[in-house]
């Protein structure tokens, strides 16, 4: 039976000194190395691996799979490590797989706007390398995070209410799975109705059913016209109401973020900007010039409508790279508001049309625990993040941010909405998996694992648990 992973010394010894006899230099068992593999950015336990290694290509993490496999040792593939829910957490020790020195542009195709690339390649990377050809890869989910990486948990981000999630933006894999083997999971071609949709079976899976070492992108044409706007208002609700009517008539804004007055606060104390200390909308357009002066126009009068006021455009690069750098470390300026806090932070998504009751409701819930726990998201698509400050040495105020969480999720499963709108699973919304989906459906993925990965040697511990341990 599959269990959660054998953490057995013998196997493990065998299997490490012949991944350092194959690896050398690039194989190591430092406790500082093997420290920082065993964590994410948010409020979980360091559970860090017996050894890491930095493999280069395919065929290398083929081996090291190869080996890892005959003996049983767990495999962790990883990116930036920048996940926020426990992904890459070595909870049966084992080899983290670093996949950062696999960093090449293997291929662009300007014609077909796609390309091919290694899993160790940033976003921010890839759109250098791509702007002289007038392309750009639009999946921001605010970390520089590395494609791997956002493959793995089907991220998203600022961008996705235009541009889709990596789910829209990935064209096909290479994976080699728990035995070795390497599978290419489509062609080129845009559409093919040719079996299982393999694909999008590993965007996702969090590095439980293979180590993804290629990955083809569909790319996008850069705008010929790009503006950004910030717009502030009296009330949370009317922000909101101002995004669904936005959306509802059609507006093609790429880019629509939320922060409310405590968010706003945090980024002008961590950012240095000026920002109105209260519920703001942040816009981004993408189009001709006049079509993004349109757009402009339509939103600046609709936000008024909602009691928006403060219209302010961002129209050089400069300042509009300032703007979303300030929303991007949002994460950092909300930690900034208790130094020495952690963040356990939320990832709720729900219907747009339910999304006002959905986070005026959370505000007053936050308004009534006392907790410092300022919101942000991309409400474009229903997406938003409370970031709850807790002193990790009180155990009570974390209990209390976690009843928080439940409750917001709870909120959000019973509007027919998500315990995650992006940043996955891993270990800290295993029951919500549950709750949302229901257990046959968390049944069929743990057949899909056991058919994949018989010997749970794959990021085990992660998505959901088995109950009993691997046959020895």
């Amino acid at each position: 039976m599959l269990g959660e992973g054998v953490h057995d010394g013998d196997r493990h010894g065998v299997a490490l000194d012949a991944l350092e006899s194959l690896l050398g230099e690039r194989f190591t068992r430092s406790s500082a190395v093997r420290l920082a593999h065993g964590r994410g950015e948010a409020f979980h336990a360091d559970m860090p691996p017996d050894a890491v290694v930095f493999p280069r290509s395919t065929a290398e993490v083929q081996a090291v799979v190869r080996l890892c496999a005959m003996q049983r040792v767990p495999l962790i593939a990883f990116g930036a490590g920048s996940s926020l829910e426990g992904n890459v957490a070595a909870v049966a020790g084992g080899v983290t797989l670093d996949l950062t020195a696999m960093d090449a542009i293997l291929a662009v195709n300007d014609a077909d706007m796609d390309c091919a690339v290694q899993p160790g390649v940033t976003r921010e990377a890839l759109n250098a390398h791509l702007r002289d050809a007038g392309l750009f890869f639009p999946i921001d989910p605010g970390a520089n995070a590395t494609i791997g990486g956002m493959v793995a948990t089907r991220a998203s981000g600022t961008n996705a209410v235009r541009y889709g999630t990596m789910r829209d933006n990935v064209l096909w894999l290479t994976v080699v799975t728990a035995d070795g083997s390497v599978v290419r999971t489509a062609r080129r071609a845009r559409k093919s109705s040719a079996g299982y949709d393999l694909t999008r079976l590993f965007v996702g899976s969090e590095g439980t059913l293979g180590i993804v070492t290629e990955i083809g992108l569909r790319l996008h044409g850069q705008p010929e016209k790009i503006a950004a706007a910030s717009v502030a208002f009296d009330s949370l609700d009317g922000a909101v109401r101002s995004v669904v009517e936005i959306l509802q008539i059609g507006v093609p804004v790429a880019r629509v973020e939320i922060l409310d007055a405590a968010m706003v606060g945090a980024v002008n104390a961590y950012s240095k900007t000026g920002f109105a200390e209260r519920p703001s909308l942040l816009f981004e357009f993408h189009g001709s010039e006049a079509g993004v002066r349109e757009q402009a126009e339509t939103v600046a009068m609709l936000t008024e409508a909602n009691g928006g006021w403060g219209f302010e455009w961002a129209l050089r690069t400069e300042d509009r790279n300032r703007l979303w750098a300030a929303r991007h470390h949002a994460y950092h300026a909300a930690q900034g508001l208790r130094p020495g806090s952690r963040l356990i932070v939320t990832d709720v998504c729900v219907p747009i049309a339910r999304l006002t009751e959905c986070l005026v409701e959370t505000h007053a819930d936050i308004a009534a625990a006392g907790i410092v726990a300022p919101i942000v998201g991309h409400v474009g698509d229903g997406n938003f993040h409370v970031f709850l400050t807790v002193d990790p040495d009180n155990e009570a105020e974390i209990a209390q941010a976690r009843e928080l969480n439940d409750r917001l999720v709870a909120r959000a499963l019973a509007m027919d909405g998500t315990c995650t709108g992006e940043h996955g699973i891993g270990l800290g919304k295993q029951d919500k998996l549950v709750d949302e989906l229901g257990s046959e459906a968390v049944a069929l993925m743990r057949r899909i694992k056991q058919a994949l990965d018989p010997h749970n040697i794959l990021n085990p511990g992660k998505i959901f648990r088995f109950d009993q341990e691997t046959s020895q």
